[in-house]
Order: structure tokens, then sequence, then C-alpha cells
């Protein structure tokens, strides 16, 4: 399991956990209920580079980032550590 530390957004941290390239699970700490749980079984079983393509840069409201936006930097960072 991997803990990431969120900026700009109403989730305080992401844990995740990866299967060589595949997400196996994804937990949002705060932020909008019903859309980390959606978002959350929509990525499981996902590969990596899919999600970050799809989550990246999206924005919330008026805001610079995103959960999604957040979580793609989270991964990013997984697999630059990983090769």
């Amino acid at each position: 399991m991997t803990t990431f530390k969120t900026a700009g957004t109403c989730a305080s941290e992401i844990v995740f956990d990866i299967d060589k390239d595949t997400i196996k699970s994804v937990t949002f700490n705060g932020g909008c209920p019903g859309n980390a749980i959606g978002l959350s079984g929509l990525l499981k079983g996902m590969k990596i580079d899919e999600a970050i393509k799809k989550m990246q840069g999206i924005k919330c409201g008026s805001k610079d980032t995103s959960c999604p936006d957040q979580l793609s930097l989270a991964l990013d960072a997984w697999r630059k550590q990983q090769a």
C-alpha cells in the first residue's frame, strides 16, 4: 500500500495498492464520498498508464486540481520510483 498526501483537494490523502502495472485498490480519505467510491470502483483493474492519461489535468470547480488529478500525480510518482 502507498499513501499520497494530496494538495489543493478536499481529500487529505489517497491510499492505493498496485500489482505490477495494475491498480488493485484506491481509497480517498476525505473528499466527496460518492465520487471517491465510484472512482475507486472504476479504477480497480485499470493499468496505471491508462488511469494517469484519463485523470491528469482534471480540475474541481475553480481549483487548479482535483482528487483524480492528484491520484494521477501519485501514480506517476509511484511509477517513476519503480523504474
